[in-house]
């Protein structure tokens, strides 16, 4: 008896739960067929000699998009009842549009930013993968300029002097090495002269060297630069095939909504009586709010019955 209870409740728990999760998912689904697209511009205007008041609601959906999603319910604004009058189609070939980036590596041999600069061209023209082009501008901000490598290179430096009124030929009197530009030179050469001098003494020879100094010069320099530079600017793809929805709402004032008569301000008027109430009938509910209930009792009444047949089958078997 405790199993056939157990069988029992539980199969009206689902039962239950059932109920609750059919209203629930119906209300979703209708929510989301209502709410699938949404208007790209809303236009409302006057027509008509009698400046009817109307509403364009305007859609764009690709070729693979389904427009009977388009909501074309009746709504009110302000007062006045909106309901669809036409819907009209265009179909259009769309540019879709997208920013772009591109970085641009060359070769330079200074690094003389303004020379650089002048090097770089101010637009190219761009192409993506995907069938966009453009026209892409130079972002000065992001030139930088990278150095490729070093090396180093020698030159043969030379520097002269002369040393006069020496009383000898002699190299010792010639100096080694001599200081010139910060570089250290050493005595490669001596061409002598003479010359006779008239002293207290007499007459002297005196001896002129001309000396030759050389030496070796290092440099580092940069072998060469690589520029790199990043253009910006917006693509375009021209075939895109979209479909324009004009939704078109004519309107009139809302039969449901009624202005509250202004009493006047007159004290002295006789009292009306009220107006006994009058009972309205109630409003035929439509078929798609029937349907949940016959549906949910349905179900409920196959899962009882099902209990049942349980339920005497155990009891037959006991």
């Amino acid at each position: 008896m405790k199993r056939a209870k157990y069988i029992l409740t539980t199969l009206f728990a689902l039962a239950a739960i059932l109920a609750g999760v059919f209203p629930v998912y119906a209300a979703d689904a209708e929510f989301a067929a209502s709410s699938s697209y949404y208007p790209i511009s809303v236009e409302e205007y006057t027509y008509g000699d009698l400046d009817e008041l109307r509403i364009n609601k305007v859609y764009q959906l690709s070729l693979s998009d389904d427009p009977s999603l388009i909501p074309t319910e009746d709504f009110v604004r302000n007062g006045r009842l909106y309901y669809l009058l036409d819907m009209t189609r265009k179909d259009e070939v769309g540019v879709d549009t997208q920013p772009c980036t591109q970085a641009v590596t060359m070769a330079s041999d200074t690094d003389d930013m303004e020379a650089i600069l002048q090097k770089l061209d101010a637009e190219i023209e761009a192409t993506t993968e995907d069938g966009y082009t453009g026209l892409l501008r130079l972002d000065h901000t992001s030139v930088q300029v990278a150095v490729d490598g070093y090396a180093t290179k020698s030159r043969t430096v030379s520097a002269t002097r002369t040393y006069p009124n020496l009383s000898d030929a002699d190299l010792s009197l010639v100096p080694k090495t001599i200081t010139d530009g910060g570089k250290t030179l050493t005595l490669a050469d001596v061409q002598w002269s003479s010359s006779n001098q008239t002293e207290a003494d007499g007459t002297v020879v005196r001896y002129c060297a001309n000396a030759s100094y050389t030496g070796t010069s290092s440099s580092r320099y940069a072998t060469g630069y690589t520029v790199t530079a990043d253009y910006s600017g917006e693509v375009s793809k021209i075939g895109c095939n979209v479909v324009t929805y004009t939704a078109i709402f004519g309107s009139m004032p809302d039969p449901n909504s009624s202005a509250e008569p202004e009493t006047p301000d007159n004290t002295d008027a006789p009292a009306v009586p009220d107006a006994p109430d009058t009972p309205t009938p109630d409003a035929p509910a439509g078929t798609s709010s029937l349907k949940k209930p016959l549906l949910i009792g349905g179900a409920v009444l196959v899962l009882a019955a099902g209990g049942v047949f349980a339920f005497k089958k155990w009891k037959e078997r006991r």
